[in-house]
């Protein structure tokens, strides 16, 4: 079957920013006189929504939250990364992620965003790079009740490409999900959808045993071993 729809995470793929929301995350603790341990990002949000990682970790630690008060923290916390990116000259994407995406537009592969970061965040940082209109779906954590590992996002990105292009022929098989996490990777597997471990937060062997295929670098994703022609270089205007 060829390849129709490749699906990106966001955090740790697109943007190299998992240090940046463990130290939010350590601000919000203190905030909430907590304090964050060494395995804690690891254990509850790596890979995972701000509404899992935040409800689960100050569940270990004592403290249950109403929806309410978890959608405060939520929104604290975003309000904090969104200033934190706005100091950035320049924001930490991912090496040869702009001229891999750029590859794939000359396709007629379709293009989403499968994350559990907010709608606002997803869309403040692809707008900074001008990558906002190349993505055809973005599935945000504000449009899901469920984390990855759950395959609740997959599901829905799936589903609207196949509203938003009927004639394509788009089925979970037929796409492919970049990931960096094992949430990731078993929510992609749990769609049906064949998935490629980045090494970006996990080293390549750890990637290697989990997805269907791993890579170090977007350089790696070979466009033959995609079902993709090469697409010609860009001629100049």
């Amino acid at each position: 079957m060829s390849l129709k729809a490749v699906l990106f995470d966001f955090n740790g793929v697109i943007i190299n920013d998992e240090s940046l929301h463990e130290q939010l995350l350590e601000q919000l603790l203190l905030e909430e006189n907590l304090r964050m341990g060494p395995t804690d990002f690891q254990t509850y949000c790596i890979g995972r929504s701000d509404r899992a990682c935040i409800r689960d970790l100050l569940a270990q630690k004592g403290r249950t939250l109403t929806e309410a008060e978890l959608d405060k923290l939520i929104q604290r916390k975003a309000r904090a990364y969104e200033q934190m990116l706005s100091q950035m000259d320049r924001l930490p994407i991912y090496p040869d992620l702009e001229d891999f995406i750029f590859k794939l537009r000359r396709t007629p592969v379709k293009l989403a965003v499968v994350s559990g970061a907010l709608h606002s965040e997803i869309e403040a940082v692809l707008s900074r790079i001008n990558l906002l209109n190349v993505f055809d779906v973005i599935v945000a954590g504000d449009d899901i009740t469920t984390s990855k590992p759950e395959p609740d996002g997959y599901l829905l990105a799936v589903q609207r490409l196949q509203t938003k292009f009927p004639d394509a022929d788009i089925r979970a098989e037929s796409c492919l999900a970049i990931e960096d996490t094992f949430a990731g990777i078993a929510a992609s597997k749990r769609a049906n959808i064949p998935v490629v471990g980045i090494a970006h937060s996990y080293p390549f062997h750890m990637m290697q045993r989990v997805a269907n295929w791993a890579v170090d670098y977007f350089t790696d994703l070979e466009f033959d071993r995609l079902g993709l022609a090469t697409p010609p270089p860009e001629q100049p205007a």
